[in-house]
């Protein structure tokens, strides 16, 4: 219901008081809709100063401007310290899921091994977590990395599988017998006393440190084990403890991508784009990526690259309980977390590391739109075209475009270029050179006026569909000269025409002095760049061969029965006419042909001075 006057006069002298009213201190804050939910939750230095600046301020995105218009009510609470402040606002973004805060898109499907919690822990995989003190160590978005974990602990360690609650006094009343696992050497009995609690919890603790990369470790012990075996003649059991440790050095071989001296780092990078971004975590130890995980997060007020990146790394430190002393980053996350230092590598191991994080991101970001592509095949298009639709200002999805670009030296050989799009994809078949005619001489203007005349005059004529926007490549001047051809069409106003100038990419609209500058990750932006470099391209390519093609024609065609063709041949071949010039009559003939190459050696012969 549309509040009367005096109720926002009420609200505004109420959220003023408690603004007023806020500490100078570190902490979080809470808004609150009329309905009394929470709708966003923030971080602060200090809380007067930030939550002041959602009330003093004329906001630039809309967006925002919608959040503090529904602001019924403010709760803070104060911290000791900023990075307090992070973690608490991290958990209680992930408690609420606020209306206007980011969303951490993850993948519940993915698998966690668990330690359990009981007598005699069991060690397996599971996708649903349970808090009754086991421990996850995941999510893995490789199954096949968890499996080869799990594959690798089952033939160093026996472990029980079954489910029996293995507590002493089950055990002492010799209430269970031992099951096939334990005939076929895969369990050492520990349901009928065979195998010590103690015994079975060193092995437990070699499990954890394997998971956790910590495998150097592991492998210093089992040798330690080797050679005492071997001392006290007990060769059985050190060949055994032989093939554990060959199967763990071969784990241990394939698990290295970097220097190996790279240990206890966490590494993180993003993919962002304009309403998403993909984040990637990698966790690292001796050189072997223990870790990785990567999620989609939803923006919701135009966040930051830096708020983002900090937000996600809390969230994946939290939830794989990192104690890393370094965190490898494309850029600062612009937060300051205790006895942890950033880097951010130019080149070597650690560049390696984050380039093999950002290639991650970008695996799953090509997954995720695959698999939307898959329920929905035009859900991408339509978005996409809807996207341009609004940061343009027209009044229809912009499905077929067509962009126009000039091509000269000096004014010689002018050309110019048009590239279609469909549905925002290169559609190849439908591009144009165009050979200006009426104009003479370098203008640009003019000779974009004549190729959209052209070619909508053509369009017209054959009563073909026509775009729904133009671009065209150049500022103010080659707008204005594209708009003079649609108003002689009668098409003014019932086509959208723009300029990108390319200097600052700048959009202008006719009759509008002030460029539109899109955002630079805009996929509206890039679109238009792709056609605006594809028109370019397409241009300069004819271009070239027209201005060869006259250079041929001026040195070689004026030859009566020599042709284009038959002197590209000869170029080709000899590389420059002056070489053609100096050729016998032999040579040419292999390269043109007899009475071809009679034509050519005559008329060299007869220019040669006496």
């Amino acid at each position: 219901m549309e509040k009367s006057p005096s109720d926002k006069k009420d609200l505004a002298v109420h959220l003023n008081s408690l603004v007023r009213s806020l500490p100078d201190k570190p902490g979080i804050y809470q808004y609150y809709s009329a309905d009394d939910k929470i709708i966003y939750v923030g971080k602060a230095k200090n809380l007067k100063k930030r939550v002041g600046s959602y009330f003093n301020k004329s906001h630039q995105g809309g967006k925002l401007r919608v959040l503090v218009r529904q602001i019924a009510d403010i709760k803070f609470i104060v911290t000791d310290t900023e990075m307090d402040a992070l973690l608490l606002e991290n958990n209680l973004i992930k408690k609420y899921q606020p209306r206007y805060n980011i969303q951490l898109k993850d993948d519940k499907t993915f698998p966690w091994i668990c330690i359990k919690n009981e007598p005699f822990p069991r060690v397996f995989p599971t996708r649903h977590l349970v808090k009754d003190g086991s421990t996850y160590y995941g999510p893995y978005a490789s199954v096949r990395m968890m499996r080869t974990l799990l594959d690798i602990v089952k033939k160093l360690y026996p472990l029980r599988t079954c489910k029996l609650n293995l507590s002493p006094q089950n055990i002492a009343k010799k209430k269970y017998k031992v099951c096939l696992e334990y005939h076929l050497g895969n369990c050492l009995g520990p349901c009928i006393g065979e195998q010590t609690e103690a015994d079975y919890l060193e092995t437990i603790a070699h499990i954890h440190s394997i998971i956790k990369g910590n495998i150097a470790d592991v492998i210093n012990e089992l040798k330690r084990r080797m050679h005492e075996a071997a001392e006290e003649m007990a060769f059985e059991k050190a060949q055994m403890l032989k093939e554990k440790l060959e199967l763990l050095e071969k784990y241990k071989s394939k698990s290295t991508i970097v220097n190996p001296k790279i240990n206890n780092v966490d590494v993180i990078s993003m993919i962002d784009e304009e309403k998403l971004a993909y984040v990637n975590f990698l966790r690292v130890v001796n050189g072997a990526i223990v870790q990785a995980h990567t999620i989609k997060v939803k923006k919701k007020l135009d966040e930051t690259s830096e708020s983002i990146l900090a937000f996600s790394l809390l969230d994946f430190r939290q939830r794989f309980e990192s104690h890393a002393k370094e965190v490898i980053t494309p850029m600062h996350p612009g937060i300051e977390i205790p006895e942890v230092s950033y880097t951010i590598p130019q080149r070597g191991d650690k560049k390696q590391l984050l380039d093999l994080s950002k290639r991650n991101a970008q695996y799953y970001q090509q997954e995720k739109r695959k698999q939307a592509a898959l329920i929905d095949p035009d859900r991408h298009k339509k978005r996409i075209l809807n996207t341009m639709m609004t940061d343009l200002r027209m009044p229809h999805p912009p499905k077929h475009i067509e962009c126009f670009d000039n091509s000269n030296i000096q004014g010689d050989y002018p050309v110019a270029a048009m590239v279609q799009f469909i549905d925002a994809k290169p559609n190849k078949k439908a591009y144009r050179h165009f050979n200006i005619k009426t104009v003479e001489g370098p203008d640009d203007y003019a000779s974009m006026e004549e190729v959209i005349y052209r070619r909508y005059k053509r369009l017209m004529d054959e009563e073909q569909p026509l775009p729904q926007l133009v671009i065209v490549d150049g500022g103010k001047g080659q707008l204005s000269a594209g708009v003079k051809s649609l108003k002689a069409l009668d098409l003014s106003g019932k086509i959208t025409i723009i300029g990108i100038a390319k200097k600052l990419e700048e959009i202008y609209y006719p009759n509008d002095p002030l460029p539109l500058y899109l955002d630079k990750t805009s996929e509206t932006l890039k679109i238009i760049q792709h056609l605006r470099d594809e028109a370019h391209r397409f241009g300069i390519t004819h271009h070239r061969k027209k201005r060869e093609k006259g250079t041929i024609k001026s040195e070689l065609t004026t030859i009566e029965g020599i042709g284009y063709g038959t002197a590209q041949k000869l170029l080709w071949k000899f590389k420059s006419v002056k070489k053609i010039k100096q050729a016998d009559i032999e040579a040419l003939t292999t390269v043109v042909g007899q009475s071809k190459a009679r034509l050519v050696f005559d008329h060299f012969q007869q220019s040669k001075p006496a």
